[in-house]
């Protein structure tokens, strides 16, 4: 039985590499998960998926923190009147 291990995968070039990494010289069955915090389309989630299935995981979940990033961070940012490079 192979061991496990989640992977955070954002499907750029360093987790991809990460996730064929992981299956191909360490034998490991690989289950990757994003976390949407609202920076992701649904065609970009999609996509992401795909190319982590193509890659050799064995499952894929998208965590979907959208609401809770909004409650606990962006939020304050506006109430606070917070400008990027400002």
């Amino acid at each position: 039985m192979k061991k496990k291990v989640v992977l955070a995968f954002s499907g750029g070039l360093d987790t991809s590499f990460c996730c064929i990494h992981l299956v191909e010289d360490r034998n490991l069955e690989v289950h990757s998960v994003i976390v949407n915090t609202g920076g992701f389309s649904a065609e970009e989630l999609a996509e992401i998926e795909k190319r982590a299935y193509a890659l050799g995981v064995v499952s894929h979940a998208v965590v979907d923190e959208t609401k809770s990033y909004y409650e606990g961070c962006i939020k304050y940012l506006i109430f606070g009147n917070v400008l990027k490079n400002a």
